[in-house]
């Protein structure tokens, strides 16, 4: 129970929550900070806050095609792959290369691909946006469906992202937003809703 109570303090959850959703809370978090630390990266006590930053948002990008369902047109094939697409942010594109070679998500191989202006986004299921491109941002949403979109900026739901990180005490956490996730034709789980820091309805 005093565990239960600690997930309680830390995550922000009222104390009349039933111990079966703080469970629930705990089981994913748990799962999410395993793949944060063990996705196969070697983290160096040297390393800057910003490389080790840059390490968990990979991670957290590979783990998060997990707890998305996309509609069956996104992937036409059994053996398609899940791809996940990167505009800007080079220095995490190859962290997250790093971290998906060789791992499988529910049965699928998972490859990374660098989106560059102009490009499609034919045959992308997660796209992440770094805050060096931005201002593409509403011609990457005219083309995002169904695509599960990442930012890390201020307001990034506001923008219309449907996952977007923050840094909260030296600490990577993300919000998600519900109506941006249904427009772009996605179900996100209960688990990772559980345990983001604040979902928009």
């Amino acid at each position: 129970m005093a565990l239960v109570n600690a997930i309680r303090k830390n995550l922000g959850v009222s104390a009349k929550e039933p111990a079966q959703r703080i469970c629930a809370a705990i089981a994913c978090l748990t799962l999410l900070v395993f793949g944060a630390i063990c996705v196969g990266t070697v983290v160096a006590a040297e390393e800057s806050p910003q490389v080790l930053e840059q390490r968990v948002k990979a991670a957290f990008l590979f783990k998060f095609g997990g707890y998305v369902e996309w509609p069956d047109s996104a992937f036409p094939s059994k053996d398609l792959p899940l791809v996940i697409g990167v505009a800007g942010a080079d220095v995490l594109a190859e962290e997250l290369s790093q971290v998906v070679a060789g791992r499988t998500m529910n049965g699928r191989p998972v490859t990374v691909r660098r989106v560059r202006t102009g490009e499609p986004l034919s045959n992308v299921h997660v796209l992440f946006v770094s805050r060096s491109e931005i201002g593409r941002m509403n011609e990457l949403l005219a083309q995002a469906r169904p695509i599960l979109t990442v930012t890390d900026v201020e307001k990034g739901l506001a923008q219309g992202s449907v996952i977007n990180f923050v840094v909260v005490d030296n600490r990577v956490r993300f919000e998600v937003s519900l109506d941006a996730a249904k427009r772009s034709g996605l179900k996100i789980s209960a688990p990772l809703l559980s345990v983001a820091m604040r979902v928009q309805e």
